[in-house]
């Protein structure tokens, strides 16, 4: 049985291409920043660039004008053949340079049907953060009808021995390159090396082997609603094939970048909650309360950190199974807001911007730690997914930029 990790076929731009305005970051970041995509379409011009493949929320207004220049552009590109098919039947391996390090990825697809986003299931391949139903439907219409996937979707594997990737290293030089050149705007540099053939075969095998070993194999760690979607679309498109046409349709399957969990280049960093108009007391209070419904202790520590007008209560969490603090501290506020109608949230990076909007003091913050690595996996199977902005991986800039492309359309017969 072949793995839910699989190899494919991947276009990538011809030689003459100016890859360093080719590549953009993914279409979630900046969202409130007009001038970073302003910069974006300056360093471009007239150059091919995945940004005319893909749709910045930042302009999420446009709607459906947009939408059908996207399509039109992707089927220029292959037209024109400004896109190539690169690699067939195998894998890319990818080297990418941050300021936090650098990060070793896989570029292949899953088996949507070995994957699911709702809370609870056994697939090998789950979310981890709760999907918001009303971010699909608008992400649909632009999958829907495309023939062509771009992805800054980061899939994680837990491999803290580093098993898969210091294999696929120490062999890097003898697979041949693929691209090399720095990212704009601060993203970085980017290597990608072309894995096929045989070398493909047993790295795929490979990964049917730990797969084999694991109950939970990948978890989503970036672009879980793109994912989200990629699988309606598929829900629905296999609704009209036969048995044989299900097990072929490219549509099947999502691009995706396999990164390693315990790569030390994969900062996890705490996502803090600023309530507005809430008092910190009757919070901690309602928390009390809360946790004691819910057979969880709390005792004095540095784990969750109330603060309002210069004073803070600090707590940590007891808790009788695997469910991350965050967990049950997000169920919490969304029960408390229900009866709070006026008290609103924000979710924040950064202490220093926490710090700006708690000079308010009608303003109540919620400072969380850096969560364990090694705790995620357990944290998943234990509560089905993990509350939305649990966590961010690493800083705006480290995200996947859009480079590679692939088929998810049948193509029409010569």
């Amino acid at each position: 049985m072949r793995p839910c990790f699989q190899k494919s076929n991947f276009l990538l731009p011809n030689s003459t291409i100016n890859m360093h305005a080719w590549s953009v970051i993914a279409c979630d970041q900046y969202t409130s920043q007009q001038d970073y995509w302003q910069n974006v379409q300056e360093i471009i011009q007239d150059k091919p660039s995945t940004y005319h493949m893909i749709y910045p929320e930042v302009y999420l207004q446009e709607k459906d004008d947009r939408i059908s220049k996207i399509q039109q552009t992707m089927e220029n590109y292959v037209h024109n053949n400004i896109l190539e098919e690169k690699v067939k039947n195998g894998f890319i391996l990818i080297e990418r340079s941050t300021f936090s390090g650098n990060r070793m990825g896989l570029l292949g697809v899953i088996d949507l049907e070995a994957y699911d986003f709702e809370p609870g299931n056994v697939k090998p391949i789950r979310a981890t953060e709760k999907t918001i139903a009303s971010r699909i439907p608008p992400r649909v219409k632009i999958r829907k009808g495309a023939p062509l996937e771009l992805s800054h979707v980061l899939v994680l594997l837990d491999d803290p021995k580093d098993e898969l990737f210091s294999g696929l290293m120490k062999d890097k030089d003898t697979y041949p390159v693929l691209y090399d050149f720095d990212l704009m705007m601060n993203g970085g540099h980017i290597k990608g090396y072309a894995i096929e053939k045989e070398n493909a075969d047993q790295l795929e095998s490979k990964i049917a082997q730990m797969q084999q070993e694991r109950d939970l194999f990948l978890s989503v760690g970036d672009g879980n609603h793109s994912l989200a979607t990629a699988k309606a679309c598929w829900e629905e498109i296999k609704k009209g094939l036969n048995p044989q046409g299900q097990e072929n349709h490219p549509a099947r399957y999502a691009m995706v970048e396999m990164v390693n969990l315990h790569s030390p280049a994969l900062i996890f960093e705490p996502i803090h909650r600023v309530l507005f108009h809430a008092n910190m007391e009757e919070l901690y209070e309602g928390l009390e309360v809360f946790c004691q419904q819910e057979e969880v202790q709390i005792r004095p520590g540095k784990e969750i950190v109330l603060y309002q007008d210069h004073r803070e209560i600090g707590i940590e969490l007891i808790k009788q199974d695997d469910r991350l603090p965050i967990d049950i501290l997000q169920a919490f506020l969304d029960a408390y807001r229900l009866e709070h109608p006026k008290v609103d949230i924000d979710y924040i990076h950064g202490q220093d911007a926490m710090y700006s909007l708690l000079q308010t003091k009608e303003n109540c913050g919620i400072f969380l730690q850096h969560i364990e690595k090694s705790a995620l996996f357990p944290a998943i199977v234990a509560g089905g997914v993990l509350p939305r902005k649990t966590f961010s991986m690493g800083e705006a800039d480290e995200k996947r930029f859009y480079l590679e492309a692939r088929w998810i359309k049948e193509k029409e017969a010569d």
